[in-house]
């Protein structure tokens, strides 16, 4: 029973150095002692052994086809890198070492084979074997004879002590090999490389070459064999794999990698190691049977039970999810289930609690908190269902009161009600014998946190002193209030509501030589127009009367007229809360211009008014005509600019000639036109 050279070659290699000079002590020393061993042939047997170091380990090598199918052992070094340790290696070691001496002690003299040819023969069939595999060699024909053919096998190794996940992969078609350097693996796919595995498997390194199946695996493959290739071509005293900044055998799947690989296998079934065992789980979707029995222990006592052993199951967390592990699946949990059932197992292993024990008088806390929390998680057994009804508090309503009080802060006084039951939550002194909902009444105080109200607890009600704040809530938070309370007003709260600015109708008139303009019929005290139009001016959102009641400010063509009739015309705001303005008539065409912003105000004018101002229109314009002495000289834009002067002294509104108007002040007729002009 021989063991063929190669398979010990391998072992040493993936073992390392240092390892393999320990192995080599052990079995020099004699403490490897051989317990069990399954031998077929040089390439496929099994063997366990028990190996002294620093206290026994148990080892267990697996090897099938000349590959290591299965490798064990129960010390720290392969917990770190489940790969090859120095015992497992001296396992192996000390096997073929007592089946060769036993061989050659059973041999004839005759047969025995001359040790100083030994080595050399073992060269020789070494290449003879190579240039035999090279015959007839044709790498596009073997190619193709793989194309789409080759698949991946996942394997994934947990171990439970450390709580670490890595995967392993095997590679080929009607044969298996284990991937032996994933970092290699990606080399070989980048560079399009052709590589042999064995005898059952060669082929170009491409896409096309992998099953379809085998595809969305291959890309997870390769995402993170990248991380390792540069992980560990860039790692300098950051050690851990001997070496290596990561293992080049497997991937060790972090919260990330949990969730891309579920993401590329659910629905599928794999290989999965725990405590050296393997066996096939599904990764599923599907929520694990995780629930709990509310059950009737005696007329006074309750108890809550899981329907699984607490520590049967493992939870592993993901980026985005969180993960139940059995024996046969892998469950993917909802956010929902995450929340509810799972939250409530956690909460049992953490406190190490197989039941939860409660009386008659917690059962109100339990229906009231606990059940509509998790929901359907709990399943209720030897009650009836007058008993649920008893304890199972009825529908929160809540009522809610709005006021203002003296200082004109808004105010709130909040009531709940359960049916015929009705109190003030604010007031700590009531007791209360029946079911409350108590999440639901957590949520409803909430509310009134959250829009800035403060507790008045003097009063028994939330109030709202911020100007801002009462706005904000007049504007926006009450159509939420309205839709999630019942909401009641009194009759000074309605006085208190957001008022838009109105000018109903406007006088417009001309009379002796001046413009005057009514506004008595504006819906605001005109005596705080100038604190009004302040605020506008710095584009704040509203001012608050002194009756309590507030102007909103924003977009509003009121507030806009008034700004740049207040501007644009240099107004007093003492004119302005007298009701009426007067101001030169040559500001007809300006107030004109505000005028056709008013839309839905009523506008009153006079004849004088209409009459300068449809005068001043260009048909007018072009109607004036230029003095005939005057027509050759002059060029087509100072005629224009005649004409308008001449209107404007028509309507004695005045007018100046500037440097840049083309006139020509410096000719001599710059006199006749000053003469025309002011006739």
């Amino acid at each position: 029973m021989l063991i063929n050279h190669k398979i010990l070659e391998n072992l040493c290699k993936d073992a390392g150095d240092k390892r393999t000079q320990k192995a080599r002590a052990y079995k020099a020393s004699g403490r490897v002692e051989i317990t069990n061993v399954e031998y077929k042939d040089s390439k496929n047997f099994d063997i366990s052994a028990i190996v002294v170091g620093s206290e026994p380990y148990k080892t267990y090598v697996s090897i099938r086809e000349g590959e290591v199918e299965d490798i064990t052992c129960d010390c720290q070094d392969y917990y770190n890198h489940y790969g090859v340790c120095k015992h497992t290696l001296a396992s192996v070691m000390t096997f073929s070492e007592e089946r060769n001496t036993n061989q050659e002690k059973e041999e004839k003299s005759p047969k025995q084979l001359n040790q100083h040819y030994r080595s050399f023969k073992q060269i020789v069939n070494t290449f003879y074997q190579e240039e035999i595999e090279q015959i007839d060699y044709d790498e596009e024909e073997v190619t193709l004879k793989n194309k789409g053919t080759v698949k991946l096998e996942p394997k994934i190794i947990y171990d439970k002590f450390s709580g670490e996940m890595k995967i392993e992969f095997k590679i080929g078609n009607k044969k298996m090999y284990k991937l032996k350097d994933l970092s290699e693996f990606y080399t070989r796919m980048l560079e399009k490389e052709f590589y042999k595995y064995g005898e059952k498997l060669q082929f170009v390194h491409t896409r096309e070459m992998f099953e379809e199946e085998s595809k969305p695996l291959l890309d997870f493959l390769l995402q993170y064999s990248e991380v390792i290739k540069y992980a560990n071509s860039n790692s300098n005293s950051n050690y851990r794999y001997y070496g290596k900044a990561l293992s080049e055998t497997s991937i060790i799947l972090g919260n990330s990698g949990i969730d891309d690989l579920f993401d590329v296998l659910k629905g599928k079934k794999l290989d999965f190691q725990k405590d050296y065992n393997t066996e096939k789980i599904e990764l599923t979707e599907e929520q694990p049977k995780i629930e709990f029995r509310l059950k009737k222990v005696n007329e006074e006592q309750y108890a809550i039970i899981p329907n699984i052993e607490i520590f049967n199951v493992t939870i592993m967390k993901g980026k985005n999810y969180k993960y139940v592990l059995t024996n046969q699946k892998l469950y993917r949990c909802t956010k929902e289930f995450e929340r509810t059932n799972l939250k409530l197992l956690e909460l049992f292993r953490q406190n190490y609690m197989t039941e939860v024990l409660l009386g008659r008088e917690e059962l109100t806390q339990l229906f009231s908190i606990i059940i509509p929390k998790v929901k359907n998680a709990i399943i209720i057994e030897n009650m009836t269902e007058e008993e649920i009804e008893k304890y199972k508090p009825k529908e929160l309503e809540v009522k809610v009161y709005l006021d203002f009080d003296k200082n004109d802060f808004l105010t709130a006084e909040v009531k709940f009600v359960y049916g015929e039951n009705e109190f003030n939550p604010l007031n700590e002194k009531l007791k209360l014998d029946f079911p409350r909902n108590m999440i639901q009444e957590t949520k409803a105080l909430n509310v009134f946190r959250k829009t800035g109200f403060m507790l008045d607890s003097r009063n028994l009600q939330f109030i709202l002193p911020d100007n801002d704040k009462i706005y904000e809530f007049l504007t926006e938070d009450i159509n939420y209030y309205m839709r999630k309370f019942d909401v009641l007003a009194t009759e000074k709260f309605k006085t208190k509501q957001i008022r838009q600015p109105k000018i109903e109708s406007l006088g417009i008139k001309v009379e002796n030589n001046l413009l005057t303009i009514d506004l008595k019929n504006i819906d605001i005290d005109v005596k705080e127009i100038e604190e009004i139009m302040v605020k506008y001016e710095l584009k704040k959102k509203y001012h608050r009367l002194k009756d309590g009641s507030f102007i909103n400010l924003e977009e509003n063509k009121e507030m806009d007229f008034l700004n740049k009739l207040v501007i644009g015309m240099d107004i007093d705001y003492q004119q302005l809360e007298k009701g009426e303005i007067r101001l030169p008539v040559n500001r007809s065409l300006y107030l004109d211009q505000l005028l056709k912003g008013m839309k839905g105000t009523e506008i009153v004018k006079n004849g004088e008014y209409k009459k300068i101002v449809n005068g001043m229109k260009q048909d007018q314009l072009e109607e004036m005509e230029v003095p005939k002495n005057l027509e050759p000289i002059l060029r087509y834009y100072q005629k224009t600019g005649f004409k308008w002067l001449k209107i404007l002294d028509n309507y004695r509104f005045g007018g100046i000639l500037a440097d840049d108007m083309g006139l020509r002040k410096d000719h001599s007729n710059v006199i006749s036109y000053c003469r025309l002009c002011t006739k």
